[in-house]
């Protein structure tokens, strides 16, 4: 199956962003309530269940409390316990008629992610329709994960990658005519930096680590992974979609960024323009997720609630677009098939 990034657009890029007027965060540009709004879905998915990484803070909050309006049952994962209850507490008071549950899981330990595997499937009774891979870190100083993985490969991409072989069957077995399964990866225009140093994947090579270079390469990870779920997948209903959600403000994704290099970022007006709201960063992981235009159509880099393109050479920060390396399928195989053995798995299970 070809990729599908080169496709006709006009039929799904309901919120092209032509339209807009961008003035930075809290403008006009959709939110992921308003996604949820868009397509009617109020109280309209009960019986569907949905599982986000990283839902106690940021974008991944504002996703979980977009889809849980929908009245499907929306499972969230984090570190801080304490945390996590207090924000399941404060979704059960939107009204909405489908659960909301936190299930403690580090993104740094494979232990960990399986451990909240099988609690999940034991809560979900073995279903799930979405999964959305949005926790992440970015920018942080040079070390390893639980089992001996490069930080940002190990907890963007990898934690990632070994939560979907876990819940897998579940994805596959709640495929129905009506509504095919879903796997949302998130990434970043960062992934332009670079591709897969397969040469030295953990850096350990390097004399002087670049935590931003580490940092791109699990963001195209992330890419890849959605890419071959929809290649391997897709055919049977389970589609991958790979989402840049745009500069977020007020996240805990850059807590290791030193301020002083945001806030010169930031104050270039262009990017402050591009700049969203959690709430807006959410709405395009809201859209990939549960939006009608999408049903049967994976494979797909989108971002500002729209299929992207090739990225133009524009060198502003959070200019649109997608590199070329990410169309590279002899890589992402090569990535898929690596990722497999760094989790104990075999190719054989890929049948």
């Amino acid at each position: 199956m070809a990729l599908n990034l080169e496709k006709e657009r006009a039929h799904i890029a309901p919120y092209a962003r032509e339209h807009w007027n961008t003035h930075g965060p809290g403008d006009a540009r959709p939110t992921a309530l308003k996604i949820i709004r868009d397509q009617c879905l109020d109280e309209k998915l009960g019986g569907r269940v949905v599982l986000i990484t990283g839902g106690t803070s940021g974008i991944g909050l504002q996703t979980v409390r977009a889809l849980h309006v929908t009245g499907a049952d929306v499972y969230f994962t984090g570190q801080d316990a304490q945390k996590g209850a207090e924000v399941e507490r404060m979704l059960r008071q939107d009204g909405s008629p489908g659960r909301v549950k936190f299930i403690q899981m580090a993104l740094d330990s494979l232990r960990s992610v399986n451990k909240a595997a099988v609690e999940f499937l034991q809560l979900s009774s073995n279903q799930l329709h979405i999964l959305i891979c949005n926790a992440g870190i970015r920018g942080y100083p040079k070390g390893i994960t639980e089992d001996g993985f490069e930080l940002h490969f190990g907890i963007n991409h990898l934690g990632h990658f070994a939560l979907f072989h876990a819940v897998k069957h579940a994805l596959l077995s709640a495929i129905t005519p009506g509504f095919q399964s879903r796997v949302v990866c998130l990434t970043a225009s960062g992934h332009r930096q670079s591709g897969i140093r397969f040469h030295d994947i953990n850096f350990d090579a390097d004399d002087e680590y670049e935590p931003l270079l580490g940092y791109a390469q699990s963001k195209t990870a992330n890419i890849y992974m959605a890419l071959e779920i929809e290649r391997l997948y897709g055919p049977s209903g389970l589609h991958g979609f790979a989402v840049h959600p745009g500069g977020i403000l007020g996240t805990g994704l850059n807590r290791r960024t030193p301020e002083s290099q945001i806030s010169a970022i930031i104050e270039d007006p262009v990017v402050a323009r591009r700049m969203k709201s959690a709430e807006q960063g959410a709405a395009t992981t809201a859209w990939a997720a549960v939006s009608q235009e999408l049903n049967e159509h994976g494979g797909l880099f989108l971002e500002d609630c729209q299929r992207s393109e090739p990225w133009a050479g524009d060198m502003t920060p959070l200019a649109p677009g997608y590199a070329p390396h990410i169309l590279d399928r002899e890589k992402a195989v090569r990535l898929w098939d690596m990722s497999l053995d760094m989790i104990g798995r075999s190719s054989a299970e890929e049948v």
